[in-house]
């Protein structure tokens, strides 16, 4: 490293052939005990009364072509919910009305989710061990809206009932373990049972979910694509630009639940989002490649230590220069593999479920199945239920791999890590549960409610969409009392943090007022408009004006304080850094 004032381009980036490294996970081991522990000053991210930081220069910035990955697994998570689902039955239902409330939640995602990568690529550490720097309670509260939004086989469900649809087999029975189940149930389990056996066959189990993904997101792609133009649904985007004057405009009688699903998912919502961090760690973002990785107990080799104290960087020059490359890394990773792609994806489908399905009140799965299929020819109904299928099934295996990662982590470092459990062997054990259980519930041989499985998917995407408000809020926390001026969001994004608090906190009051009225207390009803809510429902959003107060206040206070703390932090910031 260079310690004068005129870092050199090599001290910054990578070459073509160093970049390669990055290709999968990325593992810098390192002197761990040996390494220097930062001063507890304004120069280096508060560690408040935890444990301290290791100091290490961050590592030079590879090119965007090595490090592509972590947003196309995201963006795998969100095919099967949002933009094929949600929004093309949204559309369907209230015209391209509603199109510019999914760009809002787009770019609120964007700039929520490389947040959410902020720490992780500052420290090394995952976004749940900085909450719990702010607060034990904090990773357990998530935990639990995580179990209750993705813990169960929804888009395998899903998935499965696709599947059995389009092969004509929907009304067979199958039987196994001499119980008679319907066929797509079994096609739920088989598919559970692969996404378990992948993981198996690899040491680093990041890389299988990563090569995965990307085949299966590039599949959904082209084949919506060659929907999109098979069906000539290209004229129905001549209607979005008539539909500005609905900005800002709910339409009547919305289902308030589905609509705060549709924009959680507008992306991939919840819990889903908060993966962002492990993936980035696993990928050697920034400090992350220090962290230490997840390997398969079974056909691991020499497992590598997840640190629980984070690493962080000396304010050099040259390690300025190194940050304002990684930001601009990770914005461009993100805007370029998830935002494009999902815009893309979502919008084909939106205009085919705007020609053929204009005012239907089917399910998000009936809609396509009853509605659409029935009007086109046989090969845009082969290419329309291999779309479904490759997109529902993209998002159960992210969010297999979402729920046991994050999950994991959570319990390893509030509990497992102090007890001497092992991180692989726990995360191995979560998986072999977690699609147990699912599998265990597609197995039941009495009426179920997955009969209905895009009810559960409603309910899931709400409890997703109703977890974004405190993650959200303390994320605008963290990021600025707990990390140094040069690594802090800038006024901007700060200011994108407080509109993401506001914009979850209103339509989960609106969801909390709905699912009030609907259980018999009509006094917390929430009208779209505020003023005209019940006494109830104006102290529920007087509650969450409070809490965007206090995030605004507490947040611009430490923004303030850290101003010309770290000298030289001009050379760190980049665009939107």
């Amino acid at each position: 490293m260079s310690d004068d004032d005129t870092p050199v381009r090599d001290d910054v980036y990578l070459s073509g052939s160093e970049g390669r490294t990055y290709h999968g996970s990325s593992y810098m081991p390192t002197a761990y005990d040996n390494l220097d522990v930062a001063r507890d000053d304004a120069t280096q991210p508060d560690r408040g009364d935890d444990e301290g930081f290791r100091l290490l220069d961050l590592p030079r910035v590879p090119r965007l072509s090595h490090v592509l990955g972590p947003s196309a697994i995201l963006l795998g998570a969100s095919l099967g919910s949002g933009e094929t689902l949600f929004w093309p039955l949204l559309v369907a239902t209230h015209g391209w009305d509603l199109y510019w409330l999914f760009l809002l939640g787009v770019a609120t995602q964007f700039f929520l989710n490389t947040e959410i990568q902020r720490w992780t690529v500052a420290t090394g550490e995952s976004i749940f061990r900085g909450f719990e720097r702010l607060g034990r309670v904090w990773p357990l509260i998530l935990l639990v809206f995580g179990f209750a939004s993705l813990g169960w086989p929804g888009w395998a469900a899903g998935a499965a009932r696709i599947g059995t649809i389009g092969l004509g087999v929907e009304e067979t029975t199958v039987g196994l373990g001499g119980i008679g189940l319907a066929s797509w149930r079994v096609l739920g389990i088989a598919l559970l049972v692969l996404v378990w056996l992948t993981y198996q066959v690899t040491p680093v189990m990041y890389n299988v979910v990563e090569r995965v993904q990307a085949v299966l997101v590039s599949l959904a792609l082209l084949i919506a694509l060659l929907l999109f133009v098979v069906l000539g649904s290209i004229s129905e985007l001549a209607a979005i630009p008539t539909a500005v004057d609905s900005v800002g405009q709910l339409p009547a009688g919305s289902d308030i639940a589905l609509l705060l699903g549709g924009i959680a998912f507008a992306g991939a919502g919840g819990y889903l989002n908060l993966s962002q961090s492990l993936w980035v760690r696993e990928k050697g973002y920034g400090m992350g490649r220090y962290q230490g990785r997840i390997k398969n107990p079974i056909v691991g080799d020499d497992p590598e230590p997840v640190r629980r104290g984070g690493f962080t960087f000396p304010p050099t020059p040259t390690n300025m220069r190194r940050w304002r490359g990684w930001w601009r890394l990770v914005q461009l990773e993100h805007l370029l593999t998830f935002v494009l792609g999902l815009v893309a994806v979502a919008t084909m489908l939106m205009a085919v479920a705007a020609e053929y399905a204009t005012g239907t009140a089917e399910s998000g799965i009936a809609m396509w199945t009853d509605v659409v299929v029935p009007q086109v020819g046989v090969l845009p109904e082969i290419l329309l239920y291999v779309a479904l299928f490759t997109a529902l099934l993209t998002t159960e295996y992210g969010i297999v791999e979402s729920f046991v990662r994050n999950s994991a982590d959570i319990v390893y470092e509030l509990h497992g890590r102090s007890a001497g459990w092992s991180l692989p062997r726990l995360f191995w054990t979560l998986l072999t549960v977690f699609t147990g259980g699912g599998i265990a519930v597609l197995a039941l041989p009495v009426p179920f409610a997955f009969d209905r499985p895009f009810e559960l998917l409603v309910v899931g995407a709400a409890a997703s969409g109703l977890m974004m408000l405190p993650y959200t809020a303390l994320l605008a926390i963290m990021n600025t009392e707990r990390l140094p001026e040069h690594t802090q969001p800038s006024w901007t994004r700060l200011g994108m943090l407080w509109w993401a608090t506001a914009f979850f906190g209103y339509f989960s009051v609106l969801l909390l007022g709905t699912w009030a009225s609907a259980a018999g207390l009509p006094q917390f009803e929430t009208d779209a408009g505020v003023l005209a809510s019940e006494p109830g429902g104006l102290a529920l959003f007087a509650a969450a004006a409070l809490v965007v107060g206090f995030v605004v206040v507490r947040s611009a206070r430490a923004k303030l304080a850290s101003k010309d703390t770290v000298p030289g932090s001009e050379q760190a910031q980049g665009p939107l850094h």
